[in-house]
């Protein structure tokens, strides 16, 4: 027994110095194309992510952490206190609510890798006593179940179901155990992970169909694999492989939950989105780990459906706050699987009622992230690219500190009815808080993505300020200094700190939404063809001071969707870079609403810089139409009349930043 420990601190110790230190463990997986550079290998140094990463460190972490320990508000940490045995009481939150304080916990590993702050260290070390004190001896833990068998004082049952979110938590424990693991080389917390992907093991292979059938949102096909790539127990990629195969097998089945049919027989996305997305970026890590065609053949297949026909110009996943399922039931009204929070139906993309949950648009970035891993190929760092710029940042105001739990895309003051959850972001919002624990983490976490390594060389797939210092797959070190004032402006340079003597290839992601990059080395344009959507490579013998420049046009873009998408037909959005723009209501005359505007299809788009809440942004001018003749009380139809439009100027903004200045109407599609 000894010697198997001693045998397991080696490969530990191995594995934090090795190349497994990203998000993803994927250093030895045999078929993903690319891996993670380490967590501290990349600091934003000024600009845009700088900004965003200093709100992070300075208001969204810390007031996250405040907020989770205030069991006034959250009860989160406390509900661990009570399923430990230190004080009484009963379960109070939501059933997710341990997976919630995971996420924040993730993110602060996340945070801590890059800052060294000793604060931080002792933070987690503290928690992770407390998580040990909690955990059942068979390696459950879910504070729910575990207060009811301490005190007795459960209350609603339903969150005892098999269906409460219990495998959520555990897969979020694990897959923050194993950041954990690489920030801090401490496997304090990879042991109590290892206690749980061992009773979950143990559970699966002894669980009726029934009961094994699924869980919702499914956070431990990402967290299983990963333990198998952190500590490479075989018995985990089996859990993993079992997973899979389970989904689909029973008769009580759903669209929402995607277990209706079997996965591998899904093609098209379907049913609750949060759902859906984590479900495909787990199949899509258990993919690089055993290479079976047929899950990267559905995977891909369900992306195109996603990309070109449910998803939002801005990186938006999830259509409808309630849909039904049209495929898998009979048309019995009695009968009919409600979904919530659903994909709906190709081309369905309503804009005022958009659900759009900000954790949808985060399990966007996730599943393409590994799609990108696996494949190498830059379609999917685009939508990486375009769901953190504008759907996920729109989750969280500028100063870190409010959040919304969707994001619509039109906000009308005469919508005639009340939405479950507001237009206005909060500090807190009751019962249904998971989007901010899912941000708070993701920004920490956004420089992970913006490099990867293979055997070829380096993939650059974000553009930031930033110092990448890393080894490549040989072990030897390379250093690149990243400067641009990205997204605001097209020109990026690398200056070249430290590379191997031999030859090193560069892959710069020539962003799909662009048109007519150039490149340069050393001031030397490069004579390559460029092609939009693809990594140009640059394979040279590299010294200190060579400096690569990418210079990508960001002319002002108006953009139409698809004819099928009724909701949009005739209106155009504007697209600069990859941000998507929006109009508000503060730009307009008194009694104008977003939209009474037409915007001109001529005008002179000029942008300008500008500060909101300590950011610096930049909006463009443009001009539009206004109808003086607005009135649409007791109105469904008038006839089109063109004798009361004026022209007035109008300030775009980019759509992540709109809601900042108090409660007002929003749009991002404008007729012409």
């Amino acid at each position: 027994m000894k010697k198997k420990i001693i045998l397991s601190s080696l490969f530990l110790s191995t594995v934090i110095f090795g190349q497994n230190k990203g998000l993803v463990a994927n250093s030895e997986s045999p078929y993903s194309k690319l891996q993670s550079v380490g967590l501290q290998d990349v600091k934003w140094t000024n600009g845009f992510w700088k900004e965003q990463f200093d709100v992070e460190t300075k208001n969204t972490l810390p007031y996250m952490w405040d907020l989770y320990h205030n069991d006034e508000i959250s009860h989160a940490y406390k509900n661990f206190e009570i399923a430990a045995g230190l004080s009484k009481g009963a379960f109070k939150g939501p059933s997710f609510h341990d997976g919630d304080f995971y996420k924040i916990f993730e993110g602060m590993a996340a945070t801590y890798a890059v800052t060294k702050d000793k604060k931080l260290d002792a933070e987690m070390d503290k928690a992770i006593a407390l998580f040990a004190k909690v955990q059942r001896k068979d390696g459950y833990i879910h504070t729910p179940v575990l207060i009811d068998e301490r005190w007795g004082t459960l209350g609603a049952e339903e969150v005892k179901k098999q269906l409460g979110f219990e495998k959520y938590n555990m897969g979020h424990l694990m897959t923050a155990a194993c950041i954990h693991y690489r920030a801090t080389g401490k496997t304090n917390f990879l042991n109590i992970a290892k206690g749980v992907a061992d009773f979950l093991y143990d559970f699966y292979k002894k669980a009726s169909p029934e009961l094994a059938r699924n869980a919702i949102c499914p956070s431990h096909y990402m967290g299983i694999v990963e333990m198998y790539r952190t500590v490479k127990d075989p018995k985990y990629l089996e859990l993993a492989n079992n997973l899979i195969d389970i989904r689909g097998t029973t008769n009580d089945g759903t669209d929402d939950n995607q277990d209706r049919v079997p996965f591998r027989q899904q093609t098209t996305a379907m049913g609750h989105a949060v759902r859906a997305n984590y479900l495909y970026a787990g199949i899509a890590d258990l993919y690089a780990e055993t290479g079976e065609k047929k899950l990267l053949d559905n995977l891909e297949s369900i992306w195109d459906d996603v990309t070109y026909r449910k998803m939002y110009i801005t990186g938006g996943c999830g259509s409808l706050y309630d849909g039904v399922s049209p495929d898998g039931t009979s048309y019995d009204p009695t009968v009919v699987q409600k979904i919530h929070q659903a994909y709906g139906r190709p081309f369905q993309l309503p804009n005022a009622t958009a659900h759009t949950e900000t954790c949808a648009n985060i399990g966007n970035v996730l599943w393409n992230w590994r799609m990108l891993q696996i494949t190498g190929e830059a379609k999917y760092a685009d939508i990486v690219e375009l769901a953190l710029y504008n759907s996920v940042l729109s989750g969280m105001d500028l100063e870190g500190e409010k959040f919304l739990y969707n994001n619509p895309l039109n906000v009308s003051n005469d919508l005639p009815f009340h939405q479950r959850w507001g237009n206005m972001r909060e500090g807190y919002i009751a019962l249904s808080n998971c989007c901010a624990p899912n941000m708070t983490r993701t920004i920490a976490e956004v420089g992970n993505y913006a490099y990867s390594l293979s055997k070829e060389g380096l993939f650059v797939n974000l553009y930031g300020s930033n110092s990448l210092n890393t080894k490549t797959i040989n072990g030897e070190a390379l250093e690149i200094e990243q400067q641009t004032n990205y997204p605001w402006d097209g020109k990026i340079t690398l200056k070249i700190v430290k590379a191997p003597k031999d030859l090193q290839a560069f892959f710069l992601r020539i962003p799909g939404w662009s048109q007519n990059a150039e490149v340069a080395v050393n001031n030397a344009k490069i004579t390559d063809k460029i092609v939009s959507g693809t990594y140009l490579k640059l394979n040279q013998k590299w010294k200190k001071g060579d400096v690569i420049e990418l210079n990508i046009p960001m002319p002002v873009e108006l953009m139409e969707a698809n004819p099928l998408v009724e909701e949009v037909k005739n209106q155009v959005a504007v697209k600069r870079g990859p941000l998507v723009y929006c109009l508000e209501s503060d730009q307009l005359p008194a009694k104008i609403s977003v939209n009474d505007v037409a915007l001109k299809l001529n005008s002179k788009f000029k942008t300008n810089n500008f500060t909101l809440n300590n950011r610096n942004l930049v909006s463009i001018d443009a001009e539009a139409l206004i109808n003086s003749n607005n009135s649409w009380d007791k109105t469904l139809y008038k006839p089109l009349s063109a004798k009361n439009e004026n022209t007035v100027q109008v300030k775009l903004i980019p759509y992540f930043a709109w809601g900042n200045k108090g409660k007002g109407e929003m749009t991002v599609w404008m007729s012409h």
